[in-house]
């Protein structure tokens, strides 16, 4: 089992698959599945859908098969494989599979488990989103993203994308007394917003999970040529707390922007939201928490520890959207997500597949002594 494991995951990882070229791997995961007894399909969109088993319950696994752009050569060297995706998520992805797999094959083991491989997690939600379009259901979901392998990721912050543009008058550089500068401006009004948003603020109870935070991930403007700039673009990531909505915190981020334009009459700004995800949290009390905690104890010795991440995720798309028992986890070390060192620890990959096959067999006995 460990050697076909490994040999599963450093497959995928030679795979490059991007945001938006997601078809080799789909291809590839789909035919080793079916090998594997799964039922397999790949949708419209390109989302690869396995199942094994029947009845219920219906277990949701749900990873997805790309990364972010770039490539970090594959290596295995001191128990660590080293690609891109090792973490961010064909290691948790992998681990699902053959989780799934390994459960399926128990003589007592009476329910569903859906392996759901998604498109585009790192660029648009795309694959999720088609998934609740489609009207998915389960009883029980686990999202296959790195929290660590002794750790249960329970709440995302959610997100708003803003594009902010703003235009004044223009004239020759050589006058800039005269005019308004977009792109000055532009960068006075990000000022504004830091200052009002900013982290660590004066509130003792407030912490990166539960404070608005703002970050400048784009600022375009001017022409060049002696021209003073007429029009500037930013685009802001704004993280939104649990407390919130995303519709509050637009509002509060008018009322800034409304304030600053009051006492610059002569500029002109245009809000445009890109996309917006709300905040999730998952009920710590479920029987899911519950589960995966005593076969994180089971497999690993340790006591679980139950996270709240500064980051937005798919399970805030499928948890707002569907009612059930749903979390994240996953082995690997999220701070290596998109990095040149990304890697994995074959014991944690291990480890991680033996807690998602320990969890997916007690949500199957509950459920079923619950039901019988």
């Amino acid at each position: 089992m460990n050697e076909q494991a490994v040999r599963f995951l450093t497959n995928l990882l030679g795979i490059y698959s991007p945001s938006g070229q997601e078809k080799p791997i789909a291809n590839f995961l789909a035919t080793q599945m079916k090998h594997m007894g799964f039922e397999v399909g790949i949708d419209t969109i390109g989302n690869v859908i396995g199942v094994v088993g029947d009845g219920k319950p219906v277990i949701l696994l749900c990873g997805h098969m790309d990364t972010v752009a770039g490539h970090v050569p594959l290596r295995v060297e001191e128990g660590k494989i080293y690609a891109r995706g090792t973490v961010d998520a064909k290691g948790p992805l992998a681990a699902m599979v053959m989780a799934a797999l390994a459960a399926s094959k128990e003589p007592n083991f009476k329910g569903k488990i859906l392996i759901a491989s998604v498109v585009e997690e790192e660029a648009t939600s795309k694959g999720v989103r088609h998934l609740i379009t489609e009207g998915i259901q389960a009883d029980y979901a686990i999202f296959g993203e790195p929290s660590g392998v002794e750790n249960i990721t329970i709440g995302y912050k959610g997100q708003i994308q803003l594009k902010i543009v703003i235009k004044t008058e223009t004239g020759h550089a050589s006058t800039p007394w005269l005019y308004d500068n977009a792109l000055e401006k532009a960068y006075e009004l990000w000022e504004k917003i830091h200052a009002t948003c900013a982290f660590p603020s004066m509130d003792p109870k407030e912490t990166p999970f539960t404070s608005i935070t703002v970050c400048l991930v784009k600022m375009v403007g001017g022409q060049g040529d002696s021209v003073i700039p007429f029009e500037a673009e930013m685009n802001l990531d704004v993280r939104v707390p649990i407390q919130f909505t995303t519709a509050q915190v637009y509002d509060k981020m008018v009322k800034i922007i409304g304030n600053y334009q009051s006492v610059n009459p002569t500029v002109d700004i245009n809000i445009l939201v890109l996309d917006a995800v709300e905040p999730f949290e998952a009920n710590k009390s479920s029987p899911l928490v519950h589960a995966l905690s005593l076969s994180v104890r089971k497999i690993t010795g340790k006591t679980a520890t139950l996270l709240r991440k500064t980051g937005t995720g798919d399970m805030n798309l499928l948890g707002n959207a569907m009612n059930l028992p749903i979390v994240t986890y996953g082995p690997g070390d999220s701070h290596l997500d998109h990095t040149l060192d990304e890697h994995i620890k074959i014991e944690d990959y291990l480890n991680g597949i033996e807690v998602y096959k320990e969890t997916i067999l007690k949500l199957a006995n509950l459920y079923n002594k619950t039901n019988s």
